[in-house]
């Protein structure tokens, strides 16, 4: 799975306005479908007080904050799996991706064209996900007719692998032809291992974010409503953005600027922290940092890394060549405010091989190549 957020949704909807503000790189925006053809790609610093409380406590001369990738994708339409809209291409990049964000319209404005000329987020949503269902569909039955037959031909030993496939990709073709993704299976660990190669679009976890207006921030519209009831019946999340007040505040040249434009908005956190947040969890990310006079830097890693793997996102020497870790977590330093006091403390540790690493260590890796 790939380590990034693809933005998709119905064209018009604010995918590029929300990834420029995202990003503070500005994608193609414009009052027309298709304007954005090959997906734009930024690289998202990912906030996280953590690290400001680490520097106020171990000085430094460079901060470096953890980052994660999206992916602006353009615009699908109704029949984009049948092409409409260049849409098999649209299709392949979304392929690509490890989380979908889906940005549904939920405000109205008479000056921003809708592919449907109505405002109606149930449709808009139903639209893009039959769509993507249909395209895994045509992927499950190509290779459900090549698995029945190489089943007629197959030796006896490689039977038992065909046929624990087969039944997953009838289950599979069903529930799709039906409209429903994928991941609504609940497929197993082992199963999914068996269909990995398809990469499949509608197994993918999918966060659903409401483009409002900005009276809608603080009390959700009819819209919102709608999606937040969609997301529930698919146990899936939901997080509001106001695309175009994000813009502005994106378009500010200073932290203290931002923070005023924002408070006199009434608005205590930025829905793109909430969304680059919600993201990077999705992905399965955390992070873990390193600290010292030279440089504080957050680094991402997947959970469930033992410690050698979390050295080798630094460098694959220092995986390599792992001896032992030194380790004690971010709230430990906030407690007792010195790496001194924490060592007294007793909460600094020698970790080895097997240590399975935390969202929030603060790491010195002993390596040797």
């Amino acid at each position: 799975m790939g380590l990034n957020c693809g933005i998709v949704g119905l064209p018009n909807v604010g995918k590029s306005t929300i990834f420029s503000a995202m990003t503070s790189a500005p994608a193609e925006a414009a009052n027309y479908p298709f304007c954005t053809i090959e997906p734009n790609v930024g690289i998202v610093a990912v906030p996280d007080n953590r690290l400001d409380k680490i520097t106020e406590l171990i000085p430094t001369a460079k901060v470096i904050p953890a980052v994660v990738e999206f992916v602006d994708i353009a615009g699908l339409v109704k029949g984009a799996s049948q092409g409409e809209g260049l849409g098999n291409k649209f299709l392949s990049h979304i392929r690509e991706v490890g989380v979908i964000v889906h940005v549904v319209r939920c405000f109205e404005d008479e000056d921003v064209v809708h592919v449907d000329n109505k405002i109606d987020s149930a449709s808009d949503i139903e639209t893009i996900n039959i769509e993507l269902a249909l395209a895994d569909l045509e992927t499950v039955d190509k290779r459900k007719a090549k698995t029945e037959k190489a089943l007629r031909a197959a030796p006896k030993d490689a039977k038992k692998q065909l046929n624990a496939i087969l039944p997953i990709l009838e289950n599979l073709s069903e529930a799709l032809g039906d409209g429903k993704p994928a991941r609504s299976l609940n497929l197993e660990e082992e199963q999914l291992a068996l269909i990995y190669d398809m990469h499949l679009i509608t197994l993918k976890k999918q966060i659903y974010v409401c483009n409002v207006d900005e009276d809608s921030i603080s009390t959700p519209n009819e819209h919102v409503e709608t999606v937040r009831k969609i997301a529930a019946d698919e146990d899936t999340e939901v997080v509001i953005v106001c695309g175009q007040l994000e813009a502005e505040i994106a378009a500010l040249d200073t932290v203290e600027e931002k923070q005023e434009f924002m408070e006199a908005s009434g608005l205590d956190k930025s829905g793109m922290d909430t969304l680059i947040h919600t993201g990077y969890r999705m992905l399965g990310l955390q992070t873990f940092f390193t600290a010292g006079a030279d440089e504080n830097r957050a680094w991402t890693f997947k959970a469930g890394y033992k410690a050698p793997q979390t050295a080798g996102v630094i460098h694959t020497d220092f995986e390599k060549g792992f001896i032992k870790a030194e380790v004690y977590n971010c709230e430990d330093l906030f407690k007792y405010e010195t790496e001194q006091k924490v060592k007294e403390a007793g909460r600094l540790r020698i970790e080895g091989k097997e240590y399975l690493v935390k969202d929030g260590d603060i790491m010195h890796f002993r390596f040797n190549v």
